[in-house]
C-alpha cells in the first residue's frame, strides 16, 4: 500500500503541475456543453416557432372553401397570405420561392358537395344504387421545387388531414340535413357521435419522471462522454513523457510492480473523470437555467449515475493507457488519441442521433465506447432506468477497460 500511495501522490502531482492540461480538461467541455445545448435550444426553438409561408386562393366563397381556409389558419404551421389576383400570379410567387406552397380551392366546390350529397341520399331512400358519375372538386396544390421529398411529404400530410376533417365535417351536416327532409325523425343529434377517436401524444416514460427529453437533457450526456475520454490525450501524454525522462525505468529499479504503476493511473483519473462529471452536471443544473436554457433533471435512480461514470471513466481510462503504451512519442499518442475520440463521438451518436444516421451505418455505433455511456446516461436521464438497464453498458465498458489494460501489459512485456 505505501508503494501505491506514493504512486497515486506522484501522479497527482504531475497532474496539479500541468495546470494548462487540467485547464483543457474542464474548461473545454464545460465550454463545448454549453455551446452545443445553446446552438441546438435555439435551432429548436426556431423551427418550432416559425411557421411555413402559405399563399391561399379560395374561389370558393362558400361554407367548405371557408371551413377549409379556417382549418389551415388553426393549424399554427403555416403563415396564410391570400394577396394573389389568379393561378398564374400564384404560380410564379411559388416558384419565386416567394412561399413554399400554394392552394387553390375551385369554383362551386360547396355546391358541387352539396349536390353529390343530395344525390346520394335520395338514392339510398328510393333503394337505388348510385352509379352516375358525381361532380368531383379538384383542389390544386402548388409547391416551391427546392423543398426536400421529406418535407414536402409532411406537408402534403398535414393538408390532406385538414382537408378530410373538414370535408368528413361538412359532408356529415349536409346528410343530416337532407335525411331531415326525407325522414320523420330527425338525425341532427347524430353530431353527437363524431370525434370518438382523440389522440394523445406523451413521451413513453413512466408518470413519475418528470424528465422531458429537450435539448439539454441530450447534450450532457453526450458531451459528458466526450469529456472522459478526452482525458485520452493527457493520460497517454503523460505515460510516454515517464518512459522518455526515465521516471518509468527509475520505477522499475525499486522494484515497482507494472500493475501498481497502471492501478495509480487509474486512481488519480478516475478522480479527475467523476471530477468532470460532476462540474458539467452541476453545470446543467444550475448555470444553464440562468442562460435560460432547460435545466437538467436527473430522474429519479440518480444514484444510478454513479456506476454509469465509473464504468465509462473506466473504459477512457483504459484507453488512454492502452494508448500511452502503443504509441512511441507524444505526435503519435495527440494525433491518435483525439482523432479516434473524434470518430468514436461521431459514430456513437455524441453529434448525431443514431437514429439519424444511414441504416447501414447505425450498426456501427453499437462498437463506440462512447455509445455505451451515452446510453446508459440516457437511460438515467430520460428513460427512468433502473439498476437492470444500466447493466449491460456498464459490463460492456468494463469488458472494454479489462481489454485495453491486458493490451497495454501485453505490449510492456514486449517493451521489455
Amino acid at each position: 500500500m505505501g508503494k501505491l500511495r506514493a504512486l497515486i501522490y506522484k501522479d497527482s502531482l504531475l497532474l496539479r503541475r500541468d495546470r494548462a492540461g487540467l485547464c483543457m480538461m474542464f474548461l473545454m467541455p464545460m465550454l463545448l456543453v454549453v455551446v452545443m445545448t445553446y446552438l441546438q435550444d435555439s435551432t429548436f426553438n426556431s423551427i418550432r416557432e416559425t411557421r411555413i409561408p402559405l399563399l391561399l386562393l379560395n374561389n370558393d366563397h362558400d361554407t367548405l372553401g371557408i371551413a377549409m381556409e379556417r382549418q389551415i389558419e388553426a393549424s399554427g404551421i403555416f403563415t396564410v397570405s391570400r394577396n394573389i389576383d389568379g393561378k398564374d400570379e400564384l404560380v410564379r410567387a411559388v416558384a419565386r420561392g416567394d412561399y413554399m406552397i400554394g392552394i387553390i380551392i375551385p369554383e362551386n366546390t360547396t355546391r358541387n358537395i352539396r349536390k353529390n350529397v343530395k344525390r346520394y341520399v335520395v338514392s339510398a331512400f328510393n333503394g337505388e344504387n348510385l352509379t352516375a358519375n358525381t361532380d368531383s372538386v379538384l383542389v390544386e396544390i402548388y409547391i416551391d421545387p427546392v423543398t426536400k421529398n421529406s418535407f414536402r411529404s409532411t406537408l402534403m400530410s398535414n393538408l390532406r388531414e385538414y382537408a378530410v376533417r373538414t370535408e368528413s365535417d361538412f359532408i356529415f351536416n349536409e346528410i343530416t340535413e337532407e335525411v331531415d327532409k326525407l325522414s320523420p325523425i330527425p338525425v341532427s343529434g347524430l353530431q353527437l357521435a363524431r370525434n370518438q377517436v382523440i389522440f394523445k401524444e406523451q413521451y413513453a416514460m413512466p408518470d413519475k419522471n418528470n424528465a422531458i427529453p429537450n435539448s439539454t437533457q441530450h447534450n450532457i450526456p453526450a458531451w459528458s462522454m466526450f469529456a472522459l475520454f478526452f482525458i485520452t490525450i493527457s493520460l497517454s501524454g503523460s505515460l510516454i513523457k515517464e518512459r522518455e525522462d526515465g521516471s518509468f525505468t527509475r520505477l522499475q529499479t525499486m522494484p515497482c510492480p507494472y500493475h501498481l504503476y497502471i492501478l495509480s493511473k487509474v486512481a488519480v483519473y478516475l478522480f479527475v473523470c467523476l471530477l468532470q462529471l460532476v462540474t458539467i452536471i452541476l453545470l446543467g443544473m444550475y448555470l444553464f437555467p440562468v442562460l435560460e436554457l432547460p435545466s437538467l433533471t436527473l430522474g429519479s435512480h440518480k444514484l444510478l449515475l454513479l456506476p454509469v461514470g465509473i464504468c465509462s471513466a473506466l473504459a477512457a481510462i483504459g484507453y488512454g493507457i492502452a494508448i500511452g503504451q502503443i504509441a512511441s512519442s507524444h505526435q503519435q499518442a495527440a494525433i491518435f488519441a483525439s482523432i479516434s475520440v473524434v470518430i468514436m463521438a461521431a459514430i456513437g451518436g455524441i453529434w448525431i442521433p443514431v437514429f439519424a444516421m444511414p441504416q447501414s451505418v447505425q450498426w456501427i455505433s453499437a462498437v463506440s465506447p462512447l455509445n455505451w455511456g451515452l446510453e446508459g446516461f440516457y437511460d438515467v436521464f430520460i428513460r427512468d432506468g433502473n439498476c437492470w438497464s444500466v447493466l449491460p453498458e456498464c459490463i460492456t465498458s468494463i469488458l472494454f477497460a479489462a481489454a485495453c489494460f491486458a493490451l497495454a501489459i501485453i505490449y510492456d512485456k514486449k517493451r521489455v
